[in-house]
């Protein structure tokens, strides 16, 4: 068995490696593998898992659920695999180990092993055959045995004794791994020893002692019991998605974009003008007195079109009307209590807008020979208003079916209580992040050089991105946990053809787009987002939903 020593864990790159000899060695202090083996192994650390490729997940999401949207269930599966692999498990013991299991936090479990002699003794000889089959030992011929004593001296106590435990290690975990079985997490075996004291004591006592923490599938517990069965959801809905009042605005902007921008001269800011302002703002302390600045509603350079001052702070524009270009107007408001900052809910505050430009539209005669112009293909004002009506009806049901998607999940996901394992939270953590990577550079609003995309792959960006996102991230696991959980309660089916379909259309898309894909994570993806679809359907289908616009 050949043994080799992994560089430390990083999602983004790959690892470095030297040669000593015959032997291939990869550089780093805690993380091993036996080539001949199935786990990765890191100490005091995590086990080291697959790149996510966010792709993946994009392509095969957004091939489910249609306009409707429905459940994003990740890669960052809760299904339990096998600890180790069967070929491994058969490779049997000269005698038992001695396995106690401890419940750990965070739906974990501790595994205190400890390895007879016979065993450690076992694995030492395994090492010395596999060190002369590689080594070319002056006087020797490859392959033929050589003294214990020159074979060690000629490679070197300390890589024999290192080597000794890598192999203790390997060949014994897997069965201290067997109570388990069924219900550990893959990917999320994390020996918590030291590997120097390992190394120590195996050096002085030739037994040797190891912890291991496993993530084991999480249990929850429903709270009322099945109370998913008869939900009453509350779905809120802005009035930005009346198909009748998205036509307009939708209409009146492609107007709008026919006209042409001209100074004015003559008068103050009217409804109807776009300014371009300086906006600063100031909390107002109870006692009167200026507070703090308030960064979140300053500007710079803002366009301020007045026809859509309705989606700023109530009494905005009231206030700056009048105003011209040059002139500087101070007054207060309160931001509302439904106001999305929940810091600055019923704050009063001091605002200064600084009025740089003011231009008014010139518009021309809104008739039918705009039509074109308005939409391409239309010859007609009404053939226009029909088109985007159609749209924006088709709009409005798409976004009514994804905000009901996301009121029943948030309502489950209120519902279910259970402890989340790091390693499913650090994997679906690190999908999001990955997601939001692409999204930036696929934007092209931000174009990333390789030194800003190296510093946002970073170990340290990512877990600042995962403590500062934890409670979302906690949620969407907690979604999805009760999503797979209802599935499996209820009996639900997708048909294979199903599963098969998505598969292909995702494959597709990545050898359209050239990217690289692992179709065994790309067809788990699919598995669980047809999950997700069909849950939700059977949710809907027996919940009684109140819409509310508001």
């Amino acid at each position: 068995m050949e043994l080799c020593v992994i560089s430390s864990i990083n999602p983004f790159h790959s690892s470095s490696t030297r040669r000593l000899g015959s032997r291939r060695l990869f550089q780093s202090d805690s993380l091993f593998l036996s080539r001949d083996g199935c786990s990765v192994l890191r100490f005091d650390g995590r086990l080291l898992k697959k790149p996510i490729k966010p792709l993946e997940l994009s392509c095969a999401a957004k091939k489910i659920g249609g306009g409707g949207g429905g459940v994003r269930r990740s890669a960052a599966s809760t299904k339990a695999a096998p600890a180790v692999e069967p070929s491994v498990k058969e490779d049997k013991l000269p005698a038992e180990l001695q396995v106690k299991e401890i419940p750990a936090p965070n739906s974990s479990v501790k595994l205190s092993v400890e390895v007879p002699a016979v065993v450690c003794e076992d694995c030492y000889q395994r090492v010395l055959t596999e060190f002369m089959k590689m080594a070319k030992v002056p006087g020797f011929r490859p392959g033929k045995r050589v003294p214990e004593n020159i074979i060690v001296g000629f490679v070197g106590r300390p890589y024999v004794l290192r080597a000794t435990v890598e192999s203790i290690l390997k060949r014994t975990l897997p069965h201290a791994m067997e109570s388990v079985t069924g219900k550990a997490l893959k990917d999320s075996i994390q020996i918590v020893s030291s590997f120097p004291e390992m190394e120590k004591a195996y050096s002085q006592l030739k037994t040797l002692s190891y912890e291991v923490v496993v993530d084991v599938v999480p249990e929850l517990k429903w709270n009322p019991e099945n109370g998913y069965k008869d939900m009453k959801v509350v779905v809120e809905l802005g009035d930005e998605i009346d198909a009748k009042k998205a036509c307009e605005r939708q209409l009146r902007q492609k107007y709008k974009s026919l006209g042409a921008l001209k100074i004015v001269t003559d008068r103050g800011l009217e409804v109807g003008d776009l300014a371009v302002i300086d906006i600063s703002a100031t909390t107002i302390d109870e006692d009167g007195s200026t507070g703090e600045a308030i960064p979140d509603a300053e500007s710079k350079g803002f366009h301020f079109d007045t026809e859509e001052g309705n989606r700023l702070l109530p009494g905005f524009l009231d206030s700056i009307l009048g105003i011209k270009a040059g002139e500087s107007k101070s007054f207060s408001l309160v931001f509302p209590e439904s106001w999305k900052q929940e810091t600055l809910r019923g704050q009063r505050a001091q605002f200064t807008v600084d009025c740089k430009e003011l231009f008014y539209r010139d518009l021309p005669t809104l008739d039918d020979s705009l039509a074109d112009k308005l939409l391409p293909g239309c010859t007609t004002l009404k053939e226009v208003e029909e088109t985007l009506t159609k749209r924006c009806q088709e709009m409005e049901e798409e976004a009514k079916e994804q905000a009901t998607d996301n009121a029943i999940l948030e309502q489950i996901r209120k519902m279910v209580e259970v402890e989340i394992p790091q390693s499913l939270f650090e994997e679906q953590g690190r999908q999001f992040y990955g997601a939001r990577l692409l999204e930036i550079q696929a934007s092209g609003n931000m174009k990333l050089t390789e030194d800003q995309l190296a510093s946002l792959s970073s170990q340290k960006s990512v877990n600042e991105f995962l403590e500062t996102q934890r409670e979302s991230i906690t949620n969407i696991i907690k979604q999805n946990l009760a999503v797979g959980d209802i599935f499996k309660r209820e009996n639900l089916e997708f048909s294979t053809d199903e599963l098969v379909k998505e598969v292909e259309n995702s494959v597709t898309e990545f050898k359209k787009h050239k990217q690289e894909y692992d179709e065994e994570r790309v067809k788990d993806q699919v598995q669980e987002i047809l999950e997700g679809a069909k849950v939700l359907e059977w949710l809907k289908e027996r919940a009684e939903i109140q819409y509310i616009i508001r």
